[in-house]
């Protein structure tokens, strides 16, 4: 602790409500979290396995978690989640995937099978050439990113292309599941809208995880 300034301890001592941490790159704001996972553990008596702290990379994740077991020691750290969001994005799937409507086992497509299961459907109920496939996942992408459902996408659709997307992004959806599978974004989506539609299931994990802390916020979206 000493090693932080003034209002960086107060950022780890605050342990009260939501805490926006706001500082320029390279100014210890990871040292922050780390610091405060240790204070939450060793100062207040927070049990780790109440904590997680999200970051984008698995590098960082690693790297956070090593910062961590470090100021910790022993066996203090069991059971504290440092992780990438889409990591404990699957986390809350696989632990509610009956919620969700998925069988155990499911699989996580990554972009080049998305791209190709897109080309697939795009042939065979449209009769587009395969060449958009690249186009139209990123656009599914961005509308995941941004909460917009399939059935919303349509509805909002002006034009015939946004129209042709909107529906390749539903014979999509409807494609994963029929594999029993997820894709990427979905790790983000899926316990976003479940916890929207489900309060029960969004209070069963706040009582689980009692503080979330995140790691370069400014970069999060608003799923």
């Amino acid at each position: 602790m000493s090693q932080l300034n003034p209002r960086q301890r107060e950022a780890v001592r605050y342990i009260d409500g939501p805490l926006l941490v706001l500082a320029g790159a390279g100014s210890g704001k990871t040292s922050v979290i780390t610091r405060k996972i240790a204070y939450l553990v060793e100062s207040c008596g927070i049990r780790a396995n109440r904590i997680a702290a999200v970051t984008f990379t698995n590098k960082a994740a690693r790297e956070m978690r090593e910062r961590v077991g470090k100021l910790l020691g022993g066996g203090a750290a069991e059971g504290l989640t440092v992780s990438t969001f889409h990591q404990l994005g699957l986390k809350i799937i696989r632990s509610e995937r009956r919620e969700l409507g998925l069988k155990a086992g499911f699989s996580i497509f990554d972009g080049e099978d998305t791209r190709n299961l897109i080309r697939d459907l795009l042939i065979q109920e449209h009769g587009a050439e395969g060449d958009q496939a690249g186009t139209i996942a990123q656009r599914i992408s961005n509308w995941k990113n941004d909460r917009v459902l399939p059935e919303q996408a349509q509805a909002l659709a002006s034009s015939p292309a946004d129209l042709l997307c909107a529906q390749a992004y539903l014979r999509y959806n409807r494609a994963l599941r029929a594999y029993n599978a997820l894709d990427f974004d979905d790790l983000i989506l899926l316990p976003t809208i479940l916890f929207e539609r489900s309060p029960q299931i969004l209070e069963q994990w706040q009582n689980q995880l009692h503080y979330l802390l995140v790691d370069e916020y400014q970069d999060t979206n608003s799923s």
